[in-house]
């Protein structure tokens, strides 16, 4: 095994107490969102243990967690980050996505790319700061902080 395959995800789950049911369309965003995320990630936590790992990616206490475990699936640590530096970027990132859902049954194609424009702008914003938070920590890329992104959002989603 090379050393760029040991520095990365083959498993992820969402801690499903942290949420409220989930309707279709939110299932379907979890279930794209972790295919993507495994087919290609850099996912390096700082310390002396190799991969690949497994991620069980939850919220509590108002905080999110990162349970990493190993290829046996074996506990090797937990990173505990503070939402509030990403409230308001997922709030306002989780509204635009309700205005494209409504958009793309109604409005212009013009209007559609815009609110589009502004969502990709918002999940990139998040995804920076969520490297910012990891840094010292665990070393991701920035399309594995995009697919995490996507994941943390999925976990806030209601519906």
């Amino acid at each position: 095994m090379t050393e760029g395959s040991t520095r990365k995800l083959v498993g992820v789950t969402l801690d499903q107490g942290s949420v409220a049911r989930r309707g279709a369309d939110v299932e379907h965003e979890r279930k794209v969102a972790i295919f993507d995320l495994l087919e290609e990630n850099h996912f390096s936590p700082i310390g002396d243990h190799d991969g690949p790992y497994h991620l069980h990616l939850g919220i509590e206490e108002n905080r999110l967690v990162f349970d990493i475990r190993d290829s046996f699936v074996a506990p090797l640590g937990k990173i505990i980050l503070a939402l509030s530096p990403f409230r308001t970027i997922i709030r306002d990132y989780l509204a635009v996505c309700d205005s494209y859902q409504m958009a793309i049954k109604s409005a212009s194609p013009q209007k559609i790319e815009a609110i589009d424009m502004g969502r990709r702008g918002l999940h990139n914003q998040g995804s920076e700061l969520l490297i910012e938070r990891l840094k010292g920590k665990i070393e991701i890329d920035f399309d594995t902080a995009r697919r995490l992104f996507t994941l943390i959002n999925v976990l806030l989603m209601k519906g």
